[in-house]
């Protein structure tokens, strides 16, 4: 059973990092490592991810509420085209993912690509609109996101740096990137309940609900702040960031 302060710690990791372009699961493998959490934590899981949904639907009520409204609109489909592969990939290599998350090296590895992505976000300077997007963008687009479904690899910095790559401008890069994440965090919670169900059922604890909390309150911030940041075109300041993460990681492996 997680303390308070541990479900305090990985709540504010799961909220910033979730939406900080530095991977959410990357972070969370080494803060459980360095914790010295061995087991599973799905039920704390689904809660921290609750916390992350309300923390993006939060953000983009607007949009939220025009796709419930119109739900056979151009921007839905584009957002379901773009989740496929993700699921594709999640159920087809689910064994192979399962190994990297008890990797640190992996994980490490993830990061450094993830800096390279980032540098090279801020050189794209597409005027695009999510509602001229094509359905072959939002497939490419999804393919980046199947791919950071790799711990350690971000998925909103994927999927922006895929976004910006196939034209569009930042502030619709970010909406997509940030639209795109509501079904993936739903579909990763509903996978964690199924599985809480198959082992016997979930249990609750008072410090999860904490962790869910903080993860709703930071994750909320990190998009406000991630948005600012985008706009001015510093996606580099975190590619410097997961590079030196990257590196100490398999410098500390190097040296044992």
């Amino acid at each position: 059973m997680l303390t308070a302060w541990e479900a305090i710690l990985l709540g504010l990791l799961q909220g910033l990092t979730e939406f900080l372009p530095i991977s959410s699961s990357g972070h969370l493998v080494i803060a459980q490592h360095f914790l010295g959490i061995e087991q599973p934590m799905l039920s704390f899981d689904i809660a921290v991810h609750v916390g992350t949904l309300v923390a993006v639907i939060s953000a983009f009520g607007g949009d939220v509420k025009a796709l419930i409204k119109n739900p056979f609109c151009k921007t839905m489909l584009l957002l379901i085209i773009g989740t496929v592969p993700a699921v594709l990939v999640a159920l087809l290599l689910s064994g192979y993912i399962d190994a990297m998350f008890s990797s640190l090296q992996a994980v490490a590895l993830a990061l450094i690509f993830t800096g390279i992505l980032l540098h090279s976000s801020d050189n794209y300077r597409g005027q695009g609109r999510l509602e001229d997007m094509n359905y072959q963008n939002a497939l490419i687009v999804g393919l980046f996101q199947a791919v950071a479904i790799v711990p350690g690899l971000s998925r909103s910095g994927a999927t922006i740096f895929g976004s910006l790559f196939r034209g569009l401008n930042r502030v619709e890069a970010a909406r997509f990137s940030f639209l795109l994440s509501i079904p993936v965090i739903l579909g990763a919670a509903c996978k964690q309940l199924l599985d809480m169900r198959s082992l016997g059922g979930v249990s609750l604890h008072w410090s999860y609900l904490l962790g869910a909390i903080v993860a709703a309150v930071s994750g909320y911030a990190a998009i406000r702040v991630f948005l600012k940041l985008l706009g001015k075109r510093k996606l580099r300041y975190f590619s410097y960031y997961c590079w030196v993460l990257g590196g100490l990681i398999t410098l500390s492996r190097l040296l044992g």
